[in-house]
């Protein structure tokens, strides 16, 4: 028997997994990465990294095992490193993980191995033709084409939050995109978006659940923008699914249903076909299971 070792890296907690070859979970731990580091300590995390991949090299090294990474930034063209990440997890770009544990390691962008996940043992299971979006702090997200993950020129394809919906709108995200949906649906921005009501989007589906004009009319403008967003990404790339990921899913039924009625309205349907718009199976796992499933596939 095969397994596969994922960890996801994050700039607070190293996520880890272990699964077989059907996607089942023989492991699933999170250790900090020492969060408190100076921008010089990088060796901090990355010796906690290490110090979670030896545990588990050691509980199943008599197995056969394929590694894989899941963190922020954009992978190269080889899936060995993170060569862009500016500004967090100081030491990441262009770090040699195969180096450091002196094995093959496939390192993937966090978005594209939580769209592996689901694709491959989630949501959108056996699909061909899928996105995946993460609603949380931000916007992330991937593309699966044909059965196969698709991370396209420079490994940019899937960064769904920077595309936009308001070219007019006078606030820019991190990659310069006016009016993005990161910009408006993500946690990150409710504080400007509601100025200085809500404190995040729990606060705000709260409001929206208690029948607040304000909070009801910013909570529905953002799902609004999100169907249209959802709608653009359809006629683009004609996917079976679009699965939806991260902590703004929680809000289930009063983020599904309204968004259903939205894309009801604006979704182009030649002959009655439509795309399935699903909550996401996996949560925080997600970046280690996708992770361990793309490395197992490399094999």
């Amino acid at each position: 028997m095969s397994l596969s070792i994922g960890l996801d890296i994050g700039g607070t907690n190293i996520k880890t997994v272990v699964i077989d070859q059907a996607g089942n979970h023989l492991h699933q731990s999170t250790r900090s990465t020492g969060q408190h580091y100076q921008a010089e300590d990088e060796w901090v995390w990355k010796c906690a990294v290490r110090d979670v991949f030896f545990e588990l090299k050691k509980e199943f090294g008599e197995v056969e095992t394929a590694i894989g990474i899941s963190a922020p930034g954009l992978a190269n063209a080889d899936n060995t490193a993170i060569a862009c990440m500016p500004g967090r997890l100081f030491g990441l770009e262009h770090f040699d993980w195969s180096d450091y544990f002196g094995e093959r390691v496939w390192v993937l962008n966090d978005g594209h191995a939580a769209t592996v996940a689901e694709v491959r043992f989630g949501a959108a299971q056996a699909v061909k033709n899928a996105v995946l979006l993460t609603l949380g702090t931000g916007v992330g997200g991937g593309v699966v084409i044909g059965g196969e993950l698709y991370q396209g020129h420079y490994q940019l394809a899937g960064h769904v939050g920077h595309t936009t919906v308001n070219a007019n709108d006078v606030h820019w995200d991190a990659t310069g995109m006016p009016g993005s949906i990161e910009e408006h649906i993500g946690n990150e921005s409710v504080l400007r978006r509601s100025h200085g009501r809500f404190q995040s989007t729990y606060e705000l589906v709260a409001a929206y659940q208690q029948g607040d004009h304000f909070g009801t009319w910013l909570w529905l403008d953002s799902v609004q923008k999100l169907a249209v967003n959802l709608c653009s990404i359809t006629n683009l790339l004609s996917p079976e699914v679009i699965v939806l990921g991260g902590g703004i899913t929680k809000a289930g039924d009063d983020l599904f249903r309204p968004l259903q009625s939205f894309v009801d309205l604006y979704e182009w349907r030649p002959s009655g076909k439509q795309v399935r718009i699903v909550q996401a199976r996996f949560g925080e796992f997600a970046g280690a299971t996708g992770a361990a499933a793309f490395a197992m596939g490399k094999q």
